[in-house]
């Protein structure tokens, strides 16, 4: 079992690393198509099927399916550990199964575990809870399996920019460093240091409540018009910040999908439209 789960870790980042459309570290989508985003998932294995069923991947070879956050959290083992990474491990399936559509963003959960840092999630501690849960599964082959968790983790895109001119990733810089961001982070292999603060990838997976004015030139500095962006709770499933942006979460029972065209140019509202509570999905 543990070296079913260490060969899917590698090919998963072989996978990422391979994507047809990745530009450094940026899913470049195409011209054509549907993409389907998810927000954070921490480990809702139900929603994650129902993405899967709603996109129908095998008809539908110009859809993108994209994916965020989806460690801990769901389902726990007989003494409260954190089993979300067996649904990491089945999102890592669906990629290999469609390398060219789906595509999974890294997030700051996963810098947490890149780094075995703190995450404190409903007043629980859930990187610990993981790894526990980890080592009763995998017992004295807990740290080659950890530690291929890892590896994969540091192999995952850090956004997707679309034709239409549309920016998805997990969360953008915190107002104070929007004007000092290193945007080369999107084109150069970035580091585990570059996961740990104050560096790129970590004040890009942590920022939180940007203001609508850090949004708008967040948005001149990458040349796109919106954002769809994770991270920050969403009671209702999603919201509009600004006149740009729109923030999803897909982990609770109000969790919503965005779906939109790669043909065609959209305002806020016209992509506010493409919002889908996925508890109207079978």
């Amino acid at each position: 079992m543990h070296q079913q789960a260490i060969q899917l870790y590698r090919k998963g980042a072989e996978a990422n690393q391979s994507d047809p459309y990745r530009q450094g570290n940026v899913i470049v989508l195409p011209e054509k198509g549907r993409v389907i985003v998810a927000g954070d998932l921490h480990g809702h294995r139900r929603h994650f099927e129902k993405i899967v069923n709603y996109a129908d991947l095998e008809n539908h070879p110009e859809t993108h399916v994209i994916f965020q956050e989806i460690i801990h959290g769901g389902p726990e083992d007989n003494y409260g550990g954190c089993l979300s990474y067996r649904l990491l491990q089945d999102v890592i399936g669906y990629k290999l199964l469609y390398p060219g559509q789906v595509h999974i963003l890294l997030g700051n959960h996963d810098t947490a575990v890149i780094n075995e840092g703190t995450v404190m999630k409903n007043g629980r501690e859930l990187n610990l809870a993981m790894q526990d849960a980890m080592k009763r599964e995998y017992k004295e082959y807990f740290g080659p399996v950890h530690q291929a968790m890892v590896y994969y983790l540091l192999s995952q895109p850090l956004a997707v920019r679309t034709p239409n001119k549309i920016w998805i990733s997990h969360s953008l810089p915190a107002d104070p460093y929007v004007d000092t961001f290193d945007i080369s982070i999107f084109e150069r292999p970035y580091t585990v240091e570059d996961t740990q603060r104050p560096n790129p990838v970590y004040l890009l997976t942590w920022g939180r409540r940007q203001s609508p004015q850090a949004l708008q030139k967040m948005a001149q500095r990458l040349d796109v018009d919106l954002f769809v962006l994770g991270h920050q709770p969403q009671d209702e499933g999603w919201a509009i910040v600004g006149d740009n942006t729109i923030i999803l979460a897909s982990e609770h029972s109000h969790g919503c999908l965005l779906t939109f065209e790669l043909g065609r140019f959209y305002n806020i509202e016209m992509l506010s439209e493409g919002v889908v509570p996925l508890a109207s999905l079978l």
